[in-house]
């Protein structure tokens, strides 16, 4: 399903380095490459300009995991210019696509991403329905650093409602799975803001 240049969909995330010089003859797969590049220099205007190109381009082909791609780095772009409403309809399209492969680590990828714009769009209800997919993602694959890392956005997301009890809740999950790993600096630091977040420190 992938091409040399276009990155398999269970890899949405960065792309490895070796990738970055690459030179295509294929002007759509350019345009993909081009956009990399420019988003990797901060360019995000010209960076969404290149993705948009390459979106159109993989969508006549019928290629659907440049489509995934394209998307995605789209959103990547859209995400990095405060565009978060656009970016979130860039991941959708990945994660339709991605949805039907069953490649559950790129949509964990697209819901973390997704979950941040919805943040930074203050729908902290969507953020955190996400958050809870990953979290639940996280415990079947028995990944206790993934679910500290969605725990305490949970945390934040409660804390930003003004919903402490649910944040400090968030907190102690943290704080006892450190806890279970022998982790006693970092289960005492959860418990320390649990516990002032109730005190509304």
């Amino acid at each position: 399903m992938a091409s040399e240049t276009i990155q398999p969909l269970c890899s949405l995330g960065p792309m490895s380095q070796e990738n970055n010089t690459e030179q295509s003859n294929d002007p759509v797969k350019q345009d993909y490459l081009e956009g990399r590049k420019l988003l990797r220099e901060g360019k995000h205007a010209q960076a969404a300009i290149a993705f948009h190109n390459a979106l159109r381009g993989f969508e006549e082909r019928g290629d659907q995991a440049g489509v995934a791609n394209a998307a995605d780095r789209l959103g990547d772009a859209c995400l990095a210019r405060d565009e978060y409403a656009m970016a979130i309809a860039n991941y959708q399209r990945a994660y339709a696509i991605c949805e039907k492969e069953d490649d559950s680590f790129s949509l964990l990828a697209l819901n973390k991403k997704m979950a941040a714009a919805y943040r930074k769009l203050g729908d902290h209800d969507k953020a955190l329905e996400l958050l809870y997919d990953m979290l639940e993602h996280y415990r079947l694959t028995n990944n206790p650093k993934g679910a500290v890392e969605a725990l305490i956005i949970i945390a934040e997301t409660y804390a930003a409602q003004g919903e402490t009890a649910k944040a400090a809740d968030a907190y102690r999950s943290v704080s006892s799975i450190h806890a279970r790993f022998k982790h006693a600096r970092l289960a005492e630091e959860f418990q320390r803001r649990a516990e002032a977040l109730e005190q509304g420190k």
